[in-house]
């Protein structure tokens, strides 16, 4: 864990929040924490001047994310400006055949701060790109999100939520931030 003081981000990533992920029967264990955590951080990064991008993924047909369906739609309400955008994309690395990577380099933003869900997935894969592009990585503990992992036969049994949102974090190894609380990190512009 990153010691206290935690130096502010220029931009929060905020993965794939929509509806079918977060609300309802199908939504990630702690969804109310998650939401509440990730509202709270965008209110900051907006306070705070900084970039906001909002990834949103299109999911192939039949998807619970698939285009222009109710589980597709951004949860949280997005103030689309010049700080606030919405990028879509169809893999789960936000950076691949996406502006993402031109848009941050042409804010001048070097340190970002990723939140969202599938931590082991869309969230991993854009803070691990995002990594290798040089960039500074704070990932707050509490404002990523996954499904339980369910049991496979002779391999192992299920694995809580919990604890696959920790092992995605370990996985990314020690340039990336891990923050405990996400109440911890401020914004700058």
């Amino acid at each position: 864990m990153t010691p206290h003081p935690v130096p502010p981000a220029q931009a929060l990533i905020v993965v794939d929040v929509q509806s079918a992920f977060v609300a309802g029967p199908d939504a990630v264990p702690e969804a109310p924490r998650l939401l509440d955590r990730v509202t709270d951080l965008i209110a900051r990064a907006r306070a705070g001047g900084s970039l906001i991008v909002h990834l949103q993924n299109d999911g192939p047909a039949g998807a619970p994310d698939e285009p222009k369906t109710p589980g597709w739609e951004l949860h949280l309400p997005v103030r689309e400006s010049h700080r606030e955008v919405v990028i879509r994309k169809t893999d789960d690395d936000g950076f691949y055949e996406t502006g993402l990577g031109d848009l941050l380099t042409g804010r001048g933003v070097r340190d970002l701060a990723v939140c969202g869900v599938m931590s082991e997935m869309c969230v991993s894969a854009t803070a691990r790109t995002a990594l290798e592009l040089g960039y500074r990585v704070v990932l707050p503990h509490d404002a990523h999100a996954t499904y339980d992992i369910p049991a496979a036969a002779d391999i192992s049994d299920a694995v809580p939520a919990a604890m696959a949102s920790r092992v995605a974090e370990w996985a990314l190894g020690d340039e990336i931030e891990i923050i405990a609380r996400a109440a911890d990190l401020a914004f700058t512009p």
